[in-house]
């Protein structure tokens, strides 16, 4: 599943493409699975419209529209799920098989949401007196140790899980969580209320220096991951722990070790990781 980087990277590339656009017009797909706001609303409420720009908040891409005499203004959210691609194309470029959305613009570009598995989701988030759409945890680029220490504090789950806990810190999945917790030294069944603020500061670091390393790279493509070009990352070819088990430790060589936690495979250093 695309996490933080990947979905920034996505978000950064289609707004340095479309923002100014105009969607002229709109083609929905049949499949229901996507749409969490019923289709022929989305797309009434998103032709004619200007794009402002596009962003991430979480694993959400957010597109801010505009438009005349409109007191509301509407925002489309995409949810890349597992295998969900947010591409701009131009018109003669053949349309991908599960393709489930088009927005036309005025350029005679395209963007399209495309989703083989169709875990992603597409919404309308109505938006009036700036409550624009804001997820339902903290940003970790910019978390404070203070406020980032206290998301911790008291809970019984594992460091790990408590990381990829959404209504904690939004955009953390997998990948990101495993890497950092390797470079913070912290093993990730530690319980996350007995780390002390000295250990919470150096994850703090760690994943604050991975996400935006991940970010200059492109992301991480593992899976099914592309940009809004159709291109992969490579943050992959910087993982010291994430789907290396059994492989020696870059730095003091004993076996990554892999198992399973809260349902996660989970890599980790036992020699580095205490």
């Amino acid at each position: 599943m695309p996490e933080l980087p990947e979905v920034e990277t996505v978000a950064n590339g289609v707004n340095q493409r479309v923002r100014g656009e105009v969607i002229e017009s709109v083609w929905l797909g049949s499949k229901p699975e996507p749409f969490k706001t019923d289709p022929v609303e989305m797309a009434e409420a998103l032709a004619g419209r200007r794009i402002e720009r596009v962003y991430r908040v979480g694993k959400h891409i957010v597109f801010d529209l505009s438009g005349e005499n409109s007191k509301a203004e509407p925002q489309w959210i995409v949810h890349l799920g597992m295998t969900g691609r947010l591409l701009v194309s131009t018109a003669e470029v053949a349309v991908p098989a599960h393709t489930h959305a088009v927005l036309r613009l005025a350029s005679g570009r395209e963007v399209r949401f495309v989703d083989a598995r169709r875990f992603g989701r597409l919404a309308i988030h109505w938006r009036a007196s700036g409550d624009g759409f804001q997820g339902s945890g903290r940003e970790p680029l910019t978390i404070s140790i203070e406020e980032f220490a206290a998301l911790f504090r008291g809970r019984k789950t594992s460091i790990k899980a408590a990381l990829l806990n959404q209504k904690l810190l939004h955009g953390v999945g997998n990948i990101y969580a495993d890497e950092s917790l390797f470079r913070a030294g912290i093993r990730p069944t530690r319980i996350a209320g007995r780390l002390n603020k000295d250990r919470l500061e150096r994850l703090r670091a760690a994943l604050q220096e991975v996400l935006k390393h991940a970010i200059e790279l492109g992301g991480s493509s593992v899976s099914d991951y592309v940009d809004a070009d159709g291109v992969k990352g490579f943050f992959q070819l910087e993982h010291r722990v994430y789907l290396r088990g059994g492989e020696p430790c870059l730095k003091c060589g004993t076996p990554i070790r892999r198992m399973v936690l809260g349902g996660r495979g989970t890599h980790y250093c036992p020699a580095c990781q205490k």
